[in-house]
């Protein structure tokens, strides 16, 4: 059922529209960490006083679900009653996906997706989400000259590697899922790697943390275009009590890097613990290490400086 009809359907839009400012007050502040408020309103984007913003999501093989429908259902809730009297205007966002090709295929999980556009004949996009996924060239060359005429070009979890591709973070600060900050540190040297933040906001250019982190992302995206109450009534109507999105610094579990140990060992690629019973392994300098995949393994013994030099 499209958001449009179920608002249309039930008394959702007189209860959001009639939503107390006190409770929205109380959506923002419940979750609050001690001692914090939360952070100055973003940079506002402006939004066409009429008509909807375009958000494109870049798919592929192997996409996140959650890393694309996490920020999809944030845009689709957006419901602004002041805009005008017309339900398209007061839902303002329009979402599609663009592929390489308008065919089946298969995301995290097995799910079959069937992009609505491809590279060639897409919308211009206003927003644009790339999700962790395979991608390739045409992905990376249609971002990088839509990106141009976006507003937000946003990365969700390890798309910030199909972003940081395009050349277009060279430069800047960016964030990524925890498990692949010295991966991409090690690929991106000339971008800053941002450790334990729900996301970076680089002002036409940002990225979230991994999966979730889109979420609060796509929220604060919101707030920049329609400011916190319309962004916290979305979230009260999704029933998201993430604080993400106002407290990017929440993610600040994954910023001190976990120490392997004979007990725990780690894989010095992405940190993610392993059982040294059945890992693949290395030995160097008459040490052991234990790796989640021969990937890594490979990648490791090919430069393994690179993985054991402090994070950066």
């Amino acid at each position: 059922m499209r958001r449009r009809d179920f608002l249309m359907g039930s008394a959702t839009a007189g209860l959001v529209a009639a939503l107390p400012r006190s409770v929205l007050g109380n959506a923002i502040s419940s979750g609050a960490p001690k001692g914090k408020a939360p952070k100055a309103p973003a940079a506002p984007l402006r939004p066409p006083s009429r008509g909807s913003i375009p958000v494109a999501f870049v798919i592929s093989e192997g996409a996140v679900v959650i890393d694309f429908a996490g920020p999809w259902e944030v845009f689709q809730d957006v419901y602004v009653p002041s805009r005008s009297a017309d339900m398209d205007d007061q839902m303002p966002f329009r979402l599609y996906t663009v592929s390489d090709a308008v065919k089946p295929l298969r995301v995290s999980g097995g799910l079959q997706v069937v992009p609505d556009y491809t590279f060639e004949n897409a919308p211009k996009p206003k927003v644009i989400v790339i999700p962790a996924q395979r991608g390739g060239p045409a992905a990376a060359d249609w971002i990088r000259r839509s990106a141009s005429g976006a507003d937000v070009t946003m990365s969700v979890c390890t798309g910030a590697m199909l972003l940081a591709a395009t050349g277009l973070l060279s430069g800047k600060a960016a964030t990524t899922h925890h498990g692949s900050y010295k991966t991409f540190a090690a690929r991106y040297p000339d971008i800053t790697v941002e450790r334990g933040v729900r996301f970076v906001d680089n002002g036409n250019l940002a990225s979230a943390g991994g999966l979730s982190s889109g979420i609060d992302l796509a929220l604060h995206v919101v707030e920049r275009y329609f400011g916190r109450e319309v962004a916290t009534a979305t979230a009260y109507q999704m029933e998201y009590q993430g604080e993400g999105w106002l407290y990017p610094a929440s993610n600040a579990v994954y910023a001190k890097r976990p120490v392997s140990t004979e007990a725990h060992p780690l894989c010095p690629v992405c940190d993610m613990e392993v059982d040294p019973k059945a890992a693949p392994k290395s030995v160097l300098k008459g040490k052991t290490y234990f790796f989640c995949s021969d990937d890594h393994k490979s990648q490791f013994d090919a430069a393994p400086q690179a993985w054991l030099e402090p994070a950066k």
